[in-house]
């Protein structure tokens, strides 16, 4: 499918995706849980290459949130271990299409294995000018306001700001994501309704999309309908449908 089905103006600039259903897909099949995180690489190959081709600039993944340590101790070794695993598989592949990778959070949780393969995956492709691929792992919402204000206060604390100079802006630069555009579109996939703690502040005016497919059900023509849906929205971002027709004759 050729990038021009879709006008790169009305296109989103930084997707998220919340992959949810893997385990619950699983059952379906009457396999494992593991099973079904297995298959779901397969989901994030397609929705990359997909994203990538449109020249989406920015796409993050939710892989592994900080709460999902709650999960059961085997589990959640293997999801360790599959991580692993497809950082050390698909690095290369990502590298060899211009794509950056950068994983998003709390990595000092990981084993030092995983923090090393992180470190270099993220090396590897640091220069690399095409779609920023984010992966969240260990990652939470309040976890990234509460270590941007953290870094804010220490300012505050050295002298270098004063708390009436704070503003969103001063927030926003000390995110994780502080180099990229704000989230446009929201994906969340297993027919759940909740953004479950994930990008609270970049999500403030993201149009959230649900579908009742399971993550590894999630194909690049699911990107496309989502994409679709997003397009046919009016983003109004507080004003009025009027103004914003008056704002777009004014371009």
């Amino acid at each position: 499918m050729p990038n021009s089905q879709f006008s790169s103006d009305f296109l989103p600039q930084h997707i998220a995706v919340i992959m949810d259903g893997n385990g619950r897909w699983a059952k379906k099949q009457g396999k494992p849980r593991l099973y079904g995180h297995r298959m779901a690489v397969k989901s994030v190959r397609e929705t990359i290459s997909t994203a990538s081709r449109l020249g989406i600039k920015a796409i993050t993944l939710f892989a592994f949130s900080s709460e999902n340590w709650k999960r059961p101790e085997e589990e959640v070794n293997l999801l360790m271990d599959l991580f692993i695993t497809v950082l050390t598989r698909e690095v290369k592949k990502l590298h060899k299409n211009n794509l950056k990778l950068r994983i998003i959070g709390d990595k000092t949780r990981f084993g030092q294995v995983l923090q090393q393969k992180i470190a270099a995956a993220e090396e590897l492709t640091k220069e690399n000018t095409g779609t920023v691929i984010n992966i969240a792992a260990n990652y939470g919402g309040k976890w990234d306001i509460t270590e941007a204000v953290k870094k804010v206060a220490a300012q505050v604390a050295d002298g270098e700001l004063t708390p009436e100079q704070i503003g969103e802006n001063t927030i926003s630069q000390h995110l994780s994501m502080a180099d990229l555009p704000d989230v446009d579109l929201m994906i969340r996939t297993s027919g759940e309704c909740r953004i479950s703690n994930f990008m609270l502040w970049q999500m403030a005016y993201a149009e959230l999309y649900f579908t009742e497919l399971f993550w590894p059900e999630f194909n690049e023509q699911a990107l496309l309908d989502a994409i679709t849906w997003f397009i046919n929205r009016e983003r109004r971002f507080g004003c009025t449908s009027e103004q914003l027709q008056s704002l777009m004759k004014q371009k």
